[in-house]
């Protein structure tokens, strides 16, 4: 199956595709050109999940969701951390197109408090954590269980990080399986 391409017209979500921009943990742009995409069941699941956040006044932003292994080789090259990031070699969910980095949004389309920004390599970002306030508990929560309902499983270390179950019977894909190339 091709991927899909998730804009905000197609899927009522916002987009803020970090890994094009230096406000990642690697300082520069990693992807050439902003876009997101995902595998067909995975476009699905993430149509459920903005339609069940939409029912209670909440919308969704995306930081990412298809990588190329291009880019997860990069990613690796500057930080190898195996409890925040899938060893190339072994591929990972995004590289597939089966995962999704996300936030919630409150009605006025700002993001709601989650304790961490995105990408904070920290015991801070994990699901559960009891050392962040009340509030971003709460919209962890909220966030988990929309996902969840929606059909996505999660990554314990990274409250963003939500992917398909069985992500690994999905084949990888590189940059040059896009109609237009994002490296």
């Amino acid at each position: 199956m091709t991927l899909v391409e998730i804009t905000p017209e197609t899927f009522d979500v916002a987009l803020d595709i970090v890994y094009a921009t230096d406000r990642n943990f690697t300082g520069r742009p990693v992807y050439a050109r902003p876009a997101c995409y995902l595998h067909g069941d995975a476009a699905e699941a993430l149509r459920r999940a903005v339609g069940l956040a939409r029912r209670i006044g909440l919308g969704i932003r995306i930081f990412d969701a298809f990588r190329p292994r291009e880019a997860q080789q990069a990613l690796w090259a500057h930080t190898p951390d195996p409890e925040f990031l899938a060893d190339p070699r072994r591929g990972s969910p995004h590289s597939r197109g089966v995962a999704v980095d996300l936030t919630l949004l409150d009605g006025d389309g700002k993001p709601v408090p989650m304790g961490t920004a995105f990408d904070a390599f920290t015991p801070l970002s994990h699901h559960g954590c009891t050392e962040i306030d009340a509030e971003a508990q709460r919209n962890r929560f909220v966030l988990l269980g929309l996902m969840t309902a929606a059909g996505w499983d999660f990554y314990r270390n990274e409250w963003w990080h939500y992917q398909l179950f069985e992500a690994g019977s999905y084949p990888l894909r590189g940059d040059d399986d896009l109609p237009e190339p994002m490296m």
